[in-house]
Formats: structure tokens, C-alpha cells, sequence
């Protein structure tokens, strides 16, 4: 899979840009505030329907335009793709395939398949667990694009849920019998979407833990090892998917519906008392750890970038293993890196089928990695 055609109108600082590319290694080089990270932005966000630098839609479109448009052309099998979102914000994004009308945006997910490497990702290690949450769930909607309905629907009961919550909350009484009927309506639900997200997720860190551990060896042969362990909001105690622990991979689905049931029961009068949610697949952890220690609080920066790096190259090869390889983006991260992790990340991902690379010099780009290079500088982009 390589994407062979990038097409913008008012996407961030670009008023138009028209850009073929080849499979192979493509660099984009020039001087930081240019316009190189919104190039691979922009394909990224036809993959995920999602920025990998900010939380909404507004700030992709350019200053003073209405809309935005992506469009890409994505080869597969020799067979061709055109994608097209219209980006509107405050309003339902428009998406098109080979120039037809699609209902859904998220009807289109899996048609390209990404894999962002970039700064802002030593928040999977050093941030909060929402950004390890959104790891999982992305890679989960790539492998498996049905879930991007499992994962809105749960959103809804979850959105749902928390309003009435707090509007009991601000009642400070007891809720009447309506209310609690109610109530019990959303944990039903709750319960069922949840259960087939946690699942979902329980297996999905079962098959990524053998390939992280292997990636951060590559990267970064002299640290130590790293480990997954996913933690439950349903559990006192961390939660293991595969070694003996309270969830197991084997638990089934009908097992944790019951479980989620139970646990929300238990929750109900504290959850009524604060006003939100308190269990579910939203409050888990996933957490990371080098040898006996957290990697977050303890990692130094480099391991930390090369715990992030091992989770993205997991995810690559887990992509790659269904079948076919998903374009690697690698968004001004060999600047960050010493000579020797450099060097290693090169040879590690250089087989890849289409790799897009930002920097700033030309000397950033490892010589593993020689290919195309495009110029990138005042709005414009220019092959060199």
C-alpha cells in the first residue's frame, strides 16, 4: 500500500498543493514553520480521520477559508483509490471514494492505513491515559474498521451516561425511580459496547506485547525490557492479558459484560455522588515498564522516545502481519535521536513499502533511508 497522488485546498498553510509520490522513501526537507509536518498531517488524517497534533478540526483549515480538502490517491494491489474529505468545522465532515458519495466518514476507514511516528507521541509514555487509550483504539479501527462503530456507540452510552449522572449529582437527593431506570437502561448498554471494546483491546495488547519488547530491543539494545500490562477500572489489582491474571485473554465477552455489570453496580452511589462514569473501558491504563520500573516517571528521554518508537514499529508490524504494509510516516524524529538509535530506526524501517520522512537539513535523513526528496519552503513544495 503507498500513497501515490496528495491533493490540498486550504489545509493548514497550504491555499493549493498537487504532489505525486512513489512508493519507496520520500523526504520532505526544509526549514522548521514550512508547511513539512502538515504535508504528512494531511495523510495521516485520511487513515484516522484525526490530527495527530490537535483535538479538533478547526485549526486544519486555513485562515479565512471555509472548508478544507484532502484528497488521496492510495494503491493496493495494483488496484487504485481516490479518497476525499472535505474537512467543514462545526459541521459533518463530506467524504467521497472514486468521486461517490459515502455516508459515513468512518465507512472509509482501513482504506489507507497509516503508521505516524512524531514528536507529540512521548506523550504515549510520559502522558496521561487517555493518550495510551487512543493508541490502542486507532490501531484497533485500522485492523478491525468495524470497531470505529463499536467505539463511537460506546462514546454515545458513555456521553449519555455522565449527563444524567450529573444531573443527579446536581439534585443532591436520591434519584427517583425514573431516574434510576434510566439509569439502569445506560449500564445495560454500557456493559454490552463496553464488553466488546474491552475484548477487543485485551487481545490486541496480547499480540502487541512480544512485538514491543522486540522493537525497543532493536532500538535501544542496551536498556531494559520493555513490558505492556493492561489495567482495569473493573480490577483493584493490574490486570495481565495473557500470564494468569484477573483478565485474562480468555476471558469471553458474555464473562466481561457480566463483570462490567457487577462493577458498575457497585460503583452506582459514588458514581451518582461525583457525576461520571467511573467504570469502563474509558477509565483503564494501559501501562508501560522498563525491567521493575514504570517506564512514565522513570524513563529517561531517550527511553522514553525509544519505548514510543517501539510501540508505533509494534504496530507496524502487527499491520503489516494482516496482510499488507501500511505507509510509515516519520515526522522529525531523527533529530531527536544519537547516532547509534538513529542508524538502528533506519535499517528497522527502511524495507517498509512507502516511508515519509520530515527534516529540517538534509543531514537529518539517515543514509539508510536515501530516496526522493521535495523541497519544502513558502507554501510551495518542489521535488528535487
Amino acid at each position: 500500500m503507498y500513497v501515490a497522488h496528495l491533493s490540498l485546498a486550504d489545509f493548514r498553510s497550504y491555499a493549493a498543493v498537487e504532489l505525486a509520490l512513489e512508493p519507496g522513501v520520500s523526504a520532505f526537507v526544509g526549514p522548521n514553520g514550512q508547511g513539512k509536518t502538515n504535508l504528512v498531517e494531511a495523510i495521516g488524517y485520511v487513515a484516522t480521520h484525526g490530527s495527530h497534533r490537535v483535538a479538533s478540526d478547526a485549526p486544519l483549515i486555513r485562515a479565512g477559508a471555509p472548508r478544507a480538502i484532502v484528497r488521496t490517491g492510495v494503491v493496493k494491489d495494483d488496484r487504485k483509490a481516490l479518497i476525499e474529505i472535505e474537512i467543514n468545522p462545526g459541521r459533518a465532515n463530506r467524504v467521497r471514494l472514486n468521486r461517490g458519495n459515502v455516508p459515513r466518514p468512518r465507512d472509509l476507514v482501513g482504506m489507507l492505513r497509516t503508521v505516524l511516528f512524531a514528536p507529540e507521541d512521548l506523550a504515549l509514555v510520559k502522558g496521561d491515559p487517555g493518550e495510551r487509550r487512543r493508541f490502542l483504539d486507532e490501531l484497533l479501527t485500522l485492523r478491525t474498521p468495524r470497531m470505529a462503530g463499536v467505539r463511537s456507540d460506546y462514546d454515545r452510552v458513555v456521553k449519555q451516561r455522565n449527563a444524567l449522572l450529573k444531573s443527579a449529582a446536581a439534585q443532591r437527593r436520591t434519584p427517583g425511580p425514573e431516574m434510576l431506570a434510566t439509569l439502569d437502561v445506560w449500564d445495560s448498554q454500557l456493559a454490552n459496547v463496553g464488553a466488546e471494546l474491552l475484548a477487543a483491546r485485551l487481545e490486541l495488547v496480547a499480540a502487541l506485547r512480544p512485538l514491543v519488547a522486540g522493537a525497543y530491543a532493536n532500538v535501544a539494545p542496551t536498556g531494559g525490557a520493555a513490558e505492556l500490562t493492561y489495567k482495569s477500572s473493573l480490577l483493584g489489582s493490574t490486570s495481565r492479558t495473557d500470564e494468569g491474571g484477573d483478565l485474562e485473554l480468555s476471558t469471553g465477552r458474555a464473562q466481561l459484560v457480566v463483570m462490567l455489570e457487577g462493577g458498575l453496580a457497585e460503583a452506582r452511589q459514588q458514581e451518582l455522588a461525583r457525576g461520571v462514569s467511573l467504570v469502563g473501558p474509558h477509565r483503564d491504563e494501559l501501562l508501560l515498564r522498563l525491567g521493575e520500573l514504570p517506564a512514565r516517571g522513570y524513563a529517561s528521554h531517550g527511553e522514553s522516545w525509544s519505548f514510543a518508537l517501539g510501540l508505533r514499529l509494534a504496530a507496524f508490524d502487527l499491520l503489516r502481519a494482516d496482510g499488507d504494509d501500511p505507509v510509515l510516516i516519520l515526522d522529525d524524529v531523527f533529530a531527536e535521536l544519537d547516532a547509534g538509535r538513529r542508524r538502528r530506526l533506519a535499517e528497522l524501517v527502511a524495507p517498509a513499502e512507502q516511508v515519509l520522512v520530515t527534516a529540517a537539513v538534509p543531514a537529518d535523513v539517515p543514509a539508510e533511508l536515501k530516496g526522493a526528496s521535495y523541497a519544502v519552503a513558502n507554501g510551495s513544495v518542489t521535488r528535487e
